[in-house]
């Protein structure tokens, strides 16, 4: 059996500029990274928002287990499926984070016959976005010691410092540090930390801005302290904004590459789902919509946070409004959910199995109260037997879900096109009603105990004390009609890791509330979630390795 990488390193690429053609882009509106990667200019973005938006699909999984889900996956080999059956469609991901990929979790390009490519690349460096965010981030932190260093003009309590510096690494050493220490002109001690590029408040940014005047405008309301009266300290007030835009400028085009079938795939921005909104950028959405006919794009971790922010977040914010949802769950993935071990999930087991589908189901009933059909996608694995198949097969159209077998790893677009008729199917029969959780004017703890309640299923939500007092804050300081961006492990519904399944009545702990002013949210962290990961103890950057040819291998 071929790994990932292998399948990737002998795919025939077609050049950027031919995929192109496919999407409708001239030459002429592309900048060349190589001859498989590119961006697509500003101007041509200006160019087709005339155009009547295409079908708005969005592909979503239930709580990822050690089993794997194959969400991205399945978006990909959807998408090549729709070019099988000769509709035109664009595919829009996120960018992969270095910290997942030499981590556990690795890399995010799909798999099997169902990848975007070139897949090392856009695991790796990519287009350099990351690193702009990571600098454009860093640069505002620099500004910040500066200014305290150089008389301190804000009054800026140095106790009440927000901003965090971030790294595209997982490094837990750096989580919590102090800043500051040796002689007086080394700047003002402090404690300080890092979060992971990704979980940044301009990752955040860049993914919801829609041009560059809105991603200055929202830059500059970045609030990183407050003063001794206790007021918000911005980065428009530290005149920080120009060069922040200047190091953000080609970051904020998407980027163009292709799957293995060669359907084109707007891959651009990628901030964490379980701490971040999860979704990739509104530019590269919206440009997908106007391209095709179909955008497909996809929501990180399970439908719980990944869905639950792109409807009540980006959509909000962007204003868009999806025609259908396509969640992914595999049998082995159920049967963990049912209380089976990784090392047993090859064996036939429905009791298991009839144990473990209740997480299935609590996500069907939360995309449901969105008022958006649903379609679940099983994704198949060889071990699948018949009777397990057909149990979920049952159990979802009892739930008037369309149902379908996903073959994409192993088949590409061949093994989608069933999913991709149902898909289809359901978009001609079947009108979303997309409505909202909740009101831009329901209070914050109102809006939070709405999500946790009704979408994790919680039946009593503690706030800690220092979390009520920022609640309290932040609706002073007029932050009050934000959307809530939780921030939550992704393995559960609930905010411990360990309660698989649906469980229910259990009470979410809420520690502590922060606004993101700039991104337009407030974000909630629950239980023991942390927004800088750490390695393990056999973290994947030990299989990774490159030749004396260039070829890099242990990528997946």
């Amino acid at each position: 059996m071929k790994t990932d990488i292998q399948i990737a390193q002998e795919a025939v690429l077609l050049p950027v500029t031919e995929v192109a053609e496919r999407a409708g882009i001239p030459r002429e509106e592309l900048e060349l990274y190589g001859r498989y990667k590119a961006k697509i200019s500003e101007p041509f973005l200006k160019e087709i928002q005339d155009r009547p938006n295409g079908r708005l699909i969005l592909v979503t999984a239930i709580n990822p287990t050690p089993a794997g889900e194959g969400k991205t996956t399945v978006t990909v080999g959807l998408g090549e499926a729709f070019g099988q059956l000769g509709k035109k469609a664009v595919i829009a991901l996120r960018e992969p984070s270095l910290g997942p990929c030499f981590g556990i979790k690795g890399g995010a390009a799909g798999g099997g016959y169902a990848q975007v490519v070139p897949m090392e690349d856009l695991n790796l460096h990519f287009t350099g976005d990351f690193h702009a965010i990571t600098s454009a981030n860093n640069l505002l932190s620099a500004l910040l010691d500066n200014h305290i260093q150089q008389g301190n003009e804000l009054r800026i309590d140095t106790r009440q410092v927000v901003w965090k510096r971030c790294l595209d690494m997982n490094d837990r050493v750096l989580r919590n540090i102090v800043v500051g220490m040796g002689s007086k002109a080394d700047g003002v001690v402090r404690e300080d930390h890092f979060v992971i590029t990704v979980a940044s408040e301009i990752m955040a940014i860049l993914c919801l801005a829609v041009d560059m005047r809105d991603l200055k405008e929202r830059l500059s309301r970045i609030v990183v302290a407050y003063n001794y009266d206790g007021e918000p300290v911005t980065a428009g007030q530290l005149q920080a904004v120009g060069a922040m835009a200047a190091l953000l400028k080609d970051a904020l085009k998407p980027n163009l590459i292709q799957t293995l079938e060669h359907t084109p795939a707007l891959v651009h921005g990628g901030p964490f789902a379980n701490i971040a909104h999860g979704c990739n950028s509104v530019i590269a959405t919206g440009a997908a919509l106007k391209m095709a006919d179909y955008c497909i794009t996809e929501a990180g971790f399970g439908a719980d946070l990944g869905a639950e922010k792109f409807f009540d977040i980006k959509c909000r914010k962007a204003g868009f409004a999806p025609d259908a949802v396509v969640l992914v769950a595999t049998v082995r993935a159920l049967k963990y959910n049912g209380g089976v071990p990784k090392a047993e999930l090859s064996t036939e087991n429905l009791e298991a199995l009839e144990k473990g589908i209740v997480n299935l189901e609590k996500h069907i009933e939360n995309l449901q109260k969105y008022g958006v059909p649903v379609v679940v996608a099983l994704n198949a694995f060889t071990a699948d037997t018949e009777a397990e198949t057909a149990y979920v097969k049952r159990f979802c159209e009892a739930r008037g879900c369309e149902f379908a077998l996903a073959r994409v790893w192993e088949q590409g677009g061949r093994g989608g096109i069933e999913l991709a008729e149902k898909v289809l199917r359901t978009l001609e029969r079947k009108e979303s009603h997309f409505t909202l959780l909740y009101e831009d004017s329901l209070p914050l703890r109102e809006k939070i105990v709405k999500v946790a309640t009704e979408i994790y299923g919680a039946g009593k939500v503690r706030f800690a004390p220092a979390a009520l007092k920022q609640l309290e804050r932040l609706e002073e300081l007029g932050y009050g009609e934000l959307p809530v961006c939780m921030a939550k492990n992704q393995y559960s519904l609930s905010d411990d890791p360990t309660l698989l399944g649906r469980p229910e009545n259990f009470e979410m702990n809420i520690r502590e509330v922060y606004v993101s002013a700039g991104a337009g949210f407030v974000v909630v962290l629950t239980g023991a979630v942390v927004t800088m990961p750490g390695l393990s103890k056999k973290p994947a950057a030990y299989g990774i390795d490159v030749n004396e040819e260039g070829m890099i291998t242990g990528l997946f």
